[in-house]
């Protein structure tokens, strides 16, 4: 459970994270749907509501369908549904040929084209029935994801903000490794502003978003960068 001051993003993804390599048993049976209390059943949406669960910030609906949170949400909350992620927040997939609301799981990052996020019952040859709790990197335009972001993760956005390498440095010296590696490598590339050497100057990261950044790549979350 997430102890007072604790970055609740990084709490989120620390229990994801925990979770990968899980996999369900015959018939489908795992250790979500039995906390859940409907066990045999695809169990993404499972998964992300445990998650939730054990940082300390349930969710407002306790559904085991992706599609009825996020029509909670939009008829609820309309304010937490975006196109504009937070690491923690909760991902809805669209996948070709199926329903608009075919998988969920917690989104990590995303680069133009890639997003990174850790899902329960996935694997590399089912997106949305593997049997597996995976850290997956998918194309923006196959997921099609949609975002609900919960009032827990939007007030612990609105704090300082970091928008150059330079500002990290001075501030947060233990981060400027992990932040200038993702610069290099396409993750982090701001709106558009630039400093005098051509990094982007407006990347507003706040300093929790910092120390899960750097949580992330010393557990490997980064390894392909």
């Amino acid at each position: 459970m997430r102890k007072a001051g604790e970055s609740v993003a990084a709490d989120i993804l620390a229990i994801a994270v925990e979770e990968i390599g899980y996999h369900e048993g015959t018939g489908h049976r795992n250790k979500y749907g039995s906390w859940y209390g409907l066990d045999g059943v695809a169990w993404c949406m499972e998964f992300v509501q445990w998650v939730y669960v054990q940082a300390g910030i349930p969710l407002p609906l306790k559904t085991a369908s992706c599609g009825e949170l996020l029509r909670w949400y939009k008829a609820n909350q309309p304010e937490c549904v975006t196109d504009d992620p937070v690491p923690g927040c909760i991902v809805i997939f669209d996948f070709p040929g199926g329903a608009s609301t075919d998988h969920t799981g917690i989104f990590v990052g995303c680069t133009e084209s890639k997003i990174t996020t850790i899902d329960g019952n996935t694997s590399s040859g089912n997106d949305a029935a593997g049997g597996y709790v995976q850290c997956r990197i998918r194309s923006l335009t196959y997921s099609n994801p949609t975002y609900i972001i919960p009032h827990e993760l939007e007030e612990e956005s609105m704090e300082r903000r970091y928008n150059t390498i330079r500002e990290v440095s001075d501030a947060c010296p233990w981060a400027t490794e992990t932040v200038a590696k993702l610069i290099e490598g396409g993750i982090i590339k701001g709106g558009g502003l630039k400093d005098e050497q051509g990094r982007p100057a407006d990347m507003n990261l706040s300093e929790d978003m910092l120390r899960l950044l750097v949580w992330n790549d010393r557990a490997g979350v980064f390894c392909h960068v």
